[in-house]
């Protein structure tokens, strides 16, 4: 079984290693099965310390923990071989333990000792070659693979692995690793028909003989940056889009939970993609702007920070690339007291504020009471007892609901933002800070936090730390206002556009609240109102970067542009043009 309880955790370093070659068929080639996961120095026959086979992981009898290697033209690339140099590894911890699961490489850089490309330029090179062949492959013969893909990722022997190394990496509960890999799956189900999105139009004789028509075509080499949150989902929304409409791919995994790209990169090129079609490199800054400045790779997909987005757009803008970025988020839930059923719109917020431990785009931090300030305390009540209910753990333990977060620092910012809220005049419902887990004392853990700031004037801005930050965390903020009018006018005034909900049994309230505000995605009972793959994931204001979304139509344009072919094919002696400007229709 993937759960499992906290005392029985360090079972996983010494089970068995499970194969999950036999899901594939017989006939196909497993990439890169020469690769060891064992020590290099090592006698001995067991197992590496991981619970299932890692062959992206290389071990070297001078490092303590194993190296994570590149997936470059279709096999796993030691990195020693890429000639990097170590001394810029980078250190992959368990959220859990605060323990070194392995170095990462900084793709970008090379040992200073060997004139030989990067691992970086290797890959943007291996791209660069399979793209002619890749691009000219029918759009049908794409399609049928990532067909064979999606089937392969709807077995769940296979989710549960990939989601094994993402609690492993991660730290979020198993059950919300698979579902991590199931939304990530659905994204690759509409890449199985990009077919009918990459239509182009024409038009005939538009003069005697002449013609018009447009196609949509790949653009070349393309990049994606992944963030921590999604190891699985949010890798799935960039690459099968791109190499379903033709376009070849390197992929940059976080560095801090890269095995999930790893593990995909290796299932689908074991099903039969082309070498070279999709690449994964790892690494840091420095391996960012490897991928942002060369001149070979023409659009740059990113999801995190504001910080690191706005660089990422306007450094990939000035190089001349195309830059879809998804941002930070403040997302708000707006309660009408008076009609909302309580019992289910408060473990609505609960589940939707504190899972994944808050580390979601999606993730609801701020709730806006409509009516009475003594009824919202009612409210705030039951969110809080509510929110006690959740288990607080490792997430392999059975029963948990909030894992911890992705690391030492983002646990003590959190915690920083919670004490100046405080000390800001706001009240402080429930304290997650300082919670502890027996087994995992040195996790970055926080326990489920509420923040009350009580009444709020639409009017002037609201300026406590716990609701201008995105914390990034398991901390709600709720606030109470007279109106629905000033619930949207807080909403808007607030510079993310990612998602908003409200919670109403009128459908005269849902409409106006619907047709008045401003963020991208809209909820109404519905908590976090992320589009399944049919439509595109709609952010916007400051929670998105560049004009074109991620997947769905959106997603086809993102990764194609247009060509427009105008043909005269007259009978012979006709007028093809003379020095004067082309034009039609007029004498």
């Amino acid at each position: 079984m993937m759960m499992l309880a906290a005392r029985r955790l360090s079972s996983v370093f010494t089970s068995p290693k499970r194969r999950l070659g036999s899901c594939l068929q017989q006939q196909v080639a497993v990439a890169s099965s020469s690769f060891s996961t064992q020590p290099l120095d090592s006698d001995s026959s067991s197992p590496h310390p991981f619970q299932y086979e890692a062959p992206w992981l290389h071990y070297y009898p001078t490092h303590k923990h194993p190296d994570v290697m590149n997936f470059i033209n279709g096999s796993f690339v030691n990195p020693e071989d890429a000639q990097m140099d170590f001394a810029s590894n980078i250190e992959c911890y368990d959220p859990s333990t605060n323990r070194v699961l392995s170095y990462i490489p900084e793709s970008a850089s090379n040992s200073s000792t060997k004139n030989t490309p990067s691992a970086l330029e290797q890959a943007v090179s291996a791209a660069k070659d399979a793209y002619p062949s890749w691009s000219s492959t029918p759009v049908q013969s794409r399609q049928r693979i990532l067909l064979e893909y999606a089937h392969f990722l709807h077995k769940k022997e296979v989710r549960e692995e990939i989601a094994y190394w993402i609690t492993l990496e991660q730290g979020k509960t198993v059950a919300d690793a698979m579902g991590d890999v199931w939304r990530g799956l659905e994204v690759v189900e509409a890449a199985t028909r990009v077919g009918g999105e990459m239509l182009g139009d024409s038009l005939q004789n538009l003069s005697s003989g002449l013609d018009t028509i447009s196609y949509r075509v790949p653009l070349g080499v393309c990049a994606g940056i992944a963030p921590f949150n999604f190891p699985a989902m949010i890798p799935l929304w960039m690459f099968p889009i791109a190499i379903a409409t033709g376009n070849t791919y390197v992929l940059k995994p976080t560095e801090k939970a890269p095995s999930a790209s790893m593990l995909l990169a290796k299932y689908l090129n074991d099903l039969g993609l082309p070498p070279g079609v999709l690449n994964v490199v790892n690494g840091g800054k420095d391996t960012v702007n490897g991928l942002l400045t060369h001149p070979d790779i023409k659009a740059i997909s990113f999801v995190g920070s504001n910080s690191a987005g706005e660089y990422i757009h306007d450094v990939g803008s000035k190089n001349g690339k195309r830059v879809q970025a998804n941002l930070g988020a403040k997302n708000h839930a707006t309660i009408l007291m008076d009609d909302a059923d309580r019992a289910s719109t408060v473990k609505a917020v609960v589940g939707a504020a504190f899972g994944a431990a808050g580390q979601r785009c999606m993730a609801l931090s701020v709730v806006i009471l409509v009516g009475d300030v003594n009824e919202s305390q009612r409210w705030i009540d039951e969110v809080v007892e509510e929110a006690k209910k959740l288990k607080v753990g490792n997430g392999f333990q059975d029963g948990v609901d909030v894992g911890p977060l992705i690391s030492k620092d983002a646990t003590q910012r959190a915690e920083q933002i919670i004490g100046s809220s405080i000390e800001e005049g706001a009240e402080c419902r429930l304290d997650g800070r300082g919670v502890t887990v027996e087994g995992f004392e040195d996790g970055n853990y926080l326990g489920p936090t509420v923040i009350d700031l009580k009444g709020v004037n639409s009017n002037e801005p609201i300026t406590n730390s716990a609701y201008t930050e995105e914390i990034f965390a398991p901390v709600l903020t709720i606030m109470t206002v007279p109106t629905l009018d000033d619930a949207i006018k807080v909403t808007n005034n607030n510079p993310y556009g990612n998602g908003c909900a409200i919670f109403t049994s009128s459908g005269a309230a849902a409409r106006k609240f619907q047709f008045e505000i401003e963020a991208g995605q809209v909820g109404i009972n519905v908590p976090i109102p992320v589009p399944l793959p049919f439509f595109s994931f709609t952010g916007n204001k400051a929670s998105i970067r560049g004009d074109v979304n991620f997947y769905g139509k959106s997603g086809v344009h993102f990764f194609t542009q247009l060509k427009t072919v105008t043909s005269n094919w007259q009978h012979q002696g006709a007028d093809l043009g003379g020095v004067t400007m082309p034009v039609v229709g007029k004498k």
